[in-house]
């Protein structure tokens, strides 16, 4: 599994168009993920103070049947491989969703059924 902290516009914007994109698709070509050891830090650095976002968890193997290429990066900052996701995502492959919140100081904590 995959996970993506998602804005909540572009979770909306997911269910009426039956594909989730975000601007880091738009920008880069890619939408960044998150294994599932990697997703507080990632909530940490990028995220503090956000109350408005979403965790999805997304099927690999879904996402590879449904044409979606995804290839593990190495990120130089982090010191560690990320899945970069090179197409929208289709909403078939999003297992879950959980409510998610990174207080200001940036200690977020895993939905407990992760």
């Amino acid at each position: 599994m995959l996970y993506r902290i998602a804005e909540l516009a572009d979770w909306h914007q997911a269910q009426q168009t039956g594909f989730f994109a975000s601007a880091d698709l738009a920008a880069e070509g890619f939408i960044h993920c998150s294994e599932r050891l990697q997703v507080v830090e990632t909530a940490r650095r990028y995220y503090a103070g956000r109350v408005e976002v979403v965790l999805l968890e997304w099927d690999e193997d879904i996402l590879a049947e449904s044409g979606v290429r995804v290839k593990r990066e190495w990120v130089a900052s982090r010191q560690q491989y990320f899945a970069h996701v090179f197409a929208p995502v289709p909403l078939r492959a999003v297992r879950r969703v959980w409510a998610f919140s990174v207080p200001g100081n940036g200690t977020a904590v895993l939905p407990a059924d992760i």
